[in-house]
């Protein structure tokens, strides 16, 4: 039985192939490639239902740095014709099969997205998403009908109570709401 969409992590996308041999060259969404990228482990594809990997599992054969890109070699992948069908692909993990992640602070995005966002003890919304920008991470919060864009650092957000099913934030004025002298 394969893993819900909501325990899997999203680990890597294909962008093309690389060289005559099968290789892919991948964009990684993983801080520790080495490890997930290790031969026999197995990733879960996400492709269109028209694709020949549609609701496929693939395994790694081999994983390395080629001019400072990561890329993989996979079973079943033999040249360049194979490898291409594969371009834009996602690859995903079944989060069961990480272990628990030791790294305190740290939570894997469907662990926030559905939390209250409490401010001053009242909840202000709820966690849409989390945008993964090269300066921080960003909440996306559902407040009625808009969107707030809510910088996922301590300073902002001290407390992420996952059992708790809440974020607690402190939020610099104007982020919530509009300061006096400001019109819409």
């Amino acid at each position: 039985m394969a893993a819900s969409p909501k325990n899997q992590l999203r680990v890597g996308r294909v962008l093309k192939a690389h060289g005559l041999k099968g290789a892919l060259k991948l964009e990684l969404y993983t801080d520790d490639p080495e490890a997930r990228f290790t031969p026999g482990a197995s990733f879960t594809l996400q492709v269109p239902e028209t694709s020949e990997w549609h609701r496929k599992t693939i395994t790694v054969r081999a994983f390395r740095w080629m001019n400072a890109s990561p890329v993989v070699f996979l079973e079943g992948v033999e040249d360049r014709t194979q490898a291409e069908t594969l371009i834009k692909a996602i690859l995903w993990v079944d989060q069961d099969d990480l272990g628990p992640n030791d790294e305190p602070d740290a939570w894997y995005d469907h662990q926030l997205i559905g939390l209250d966002v409490v401010r001053d003890d009242a909840i202000v919304g709820r966690v849409a998403r989390v945008d993964h920008m090269p300066a921080q991470d960003l909440l996306i919060v559902t407040v009625g009908e808009t969107e707030v864009m809510v910088p996922f650092v301590s300073e902002i957000v001290p407390e992420v109570d996952i059992t708790g099913g809440r974020v607690v934030i402190t939020p610099p004025a104007g982020l919530f709401e509009e300061l006096p002298g400001e019109d819409g």
